[in-house]
């Protein structure tokens, strides 16, 4: 579960990162990905 929670912190960076460059979309989706991946919101490994 710690892999799967430090992976989620490390794509919702990228994310963020992908925001501030001005790639609105592609950063929105790396945010859900990390929400779906991390343990603590919705997981789909649960």
């Amino acid at each position: 579960m710690f892999l799967l929670w430090i992976l989620a912190v490390l794509i919702g960076i990228a994310g963020i990162v992908a925001l501030f460059r001005g790639s609105i979309l592609w950063g929105l989706i790396l945010i859900v990905l990390a929400f779906v991946v991390g343990p603590g919101g919705y997981s789909i490994f649960k």
